[in-house]
C-alpha cells in the first residue's frame, strides 16, 4: 500500500465543531484512500459524533486534547498556556514528524502564531502569508496575503509573490503565472507608500512573471494569477469577495422563483446555472494555506462546512505530493545566496 498523506484536523475549532469537522473528515477518506486523518479534540466528544458514519477505522484515528482555544481568547497567551489544546497538540504533531499536515477552521490568531512559533518558519522567510484560492472568469487566482501580515513590508511582498508563483505552478498547474500587485490604478506612480516602494522591486525580481498593478474591479475577472498585497487590503477584498458571491447566488434564486414562468425557467436551466455558481463557491476551493512554514498549516474558515473541511483535507495531498515546502525553502535560499 502506498504512504499515507497522514493530516491532523481540529476537530474542535470553527463554529461548526465537531460536527462539520467529523463530516468533513469522513467524506474526505471516503474520497480518497490514500489519506489519514488524526481528528484532534476531546475524545468522547468526537466518538459520539464519528458514531453516525461508517468509515475504514485504519484511515481515521482520534488524537486525544483535553483544551479548545476560544476565538476570542488572546492568540499568544492561549499558545502559551493551553498546551493541551487541539491547535497546539496539532500543530506539534507536525513539527515532529507525526502529521503532513495540520487544518484549523479555529482562532486565526492562534493558528498564526502557532504556525510561527510551534512548527516554524523555513529559515529565510520573513513572514508566512495566509493564500486562499479566490473563484474568477477565468478559473481561480491566489490572493497573497489576506490575513497574516497587516504590517507588511517591501521585502515582505516580494517574498509571497515568489511563494505564491510557486504554489500556483505546482499545486494548480498554472505555467509562468502572472503576478500583479493590488493598487488604486494601473500606473507606477501610483499606490501608497508600500506600493511605490515594493513596484520596482517586484519589477527586477528574478523567478516570477510580474505584469505590474491590479485593481480590484479586475480581480474577478482573473487578470493575475497571483495577486499581491499586505493583509490589511487581502482581507477586505476576501471578504467582500465572499459577500458579494453569497449574495449574488441567493439573488438568482430568488429572481428565479418569482413567477411560474420563472420557476420553469429555473428547471429548464438548473444544471448549468448549478455548475456555473460552483465555481463561484469559495468552499470548493478548500483553506487558505500559511505559506513559508516548515510544514504544511492551512485555516479554513471559521463558518466552513463538511464540504470546505473535505476539501481542504484533500488539498493537503497535493500540497505534499508536489513538494511545495522544499520548493519555497530552494527559492528562498538562492535568493539568499545571490544576495550575498
Amino acid at each position: 500500500m502506498a504512504e499515507l498523506t497522514k493530516i491532523a484536523l481540529d476537530a474542535m475549532g470553527g463554529d461548526n465543531a465537531p460536527e462539520e469537522m467529523v463530516k468533513g473528515a469522513v467524506d474526505a477518506v471516503g474520497r480518497e484512500k490514500s489519506i489519514k486523518v488524526f481528528l484532534v479534540g476531546r475524545e468522547d466528544v468526537i466518538k459520539k459524533e464519528l458514531e453516525k458514519y461508517t468509515y475504514s477505522s485504519q484511515q481515521i484515528e482520534i488524537v486525544h486534547a483535553s483544551e479548545v482555544i476560544e476565538t476570542a481568547e488572546p492568540p499568544v497567551n492561549a499558545i502559551r498556556k493551553k498546551k493541551d489544546s487541539s491547535i497546539v497538540v496539532g500543530m506539534k504533531m507536525v513539527k515532529n514528524g507525526e502529521a503532513d499536515a495540520f487544518v484549523s477552521a479555529g482562532s486565526s490568531g492562534a493558528v498564526l502564531v502557532g504556525g510561527q512559533t510551534i512548527v516554524g518558519r523555513i529559515k529565510g522567510v520573513e513572514r508566512p502569508p495566509l493564500a486562499p484560492l479566490i473563484p474568477t472568469e477565468k478559473g481561480v487566482s491566489l490572493l497573497i496575503d489576506c490575513g497574516a501580515n497587516v504590517d507588511a513590508r517591501p521585502s515582505h511582498l516580494v517574498q509571497f509573490a515568489k511563494m505564491g508563483s510557486i504554489y500556483m505552478e505546482h499545486v494548480m498547474g498554472v505555467r509562468n503565472p502572472k503576478v500583479a500587485i493590488v493598487n488604486i490604478g494601473a500606473e507606477e506612480e501610483k499606490g501608497n507608500a508600500l506600493v511605490k516602494e515594493t513596484f520596482p522591486l517586484l519589477k527586477k525580481a528574478d523567478g516570477i512573471n510580474f505584469t505590474g498593478s491590479i485593481e480590484a474591479r479586475e480581480i474577478p475577472h482573473g487578470q493575475a494569477d497571483v495577486i499581491v498585497c499586505e493583509a490589511f487590503a487581502g482581507n477586505i477584498i476576501l471578504k467582500l469577495f465572499e459577500g458579494v458571491g453569497a449574495v449574488l447566488i441567493s439573488k438568482v434564486k430568488e429572481g428565479m422563483m418569482t413567477s411560474l414562468r420563472s420557476k420553469i425557467g429555473a428547471l429548464l436551466v438548473k444544471p448549468a446555472l448549478k455548475e456555473t455558481l460552483k465555481g463561484f463557491d469559495t468552499s470548493e476551493y478548500g483553506g487558505a494555506p500559511l505559506l513559508g512554514l516548515k510544514g504544511l498549516v492551512v485555516k479554513t474558515h471559521g463558518s466552513s462546512t463538511a464540504k470546505e473541511v473535505s476539501n481542504s483535507i484533500i488539498q493537503c495531498l497535493t500540497f505534499k505530493e508536489q513538494r511545495i515546502n522544499e520548493k519555497i525553502q530552494e527559492c528562498i535560499q538562492a535568493d539568499q545566496g545571490s544576495d550575498e
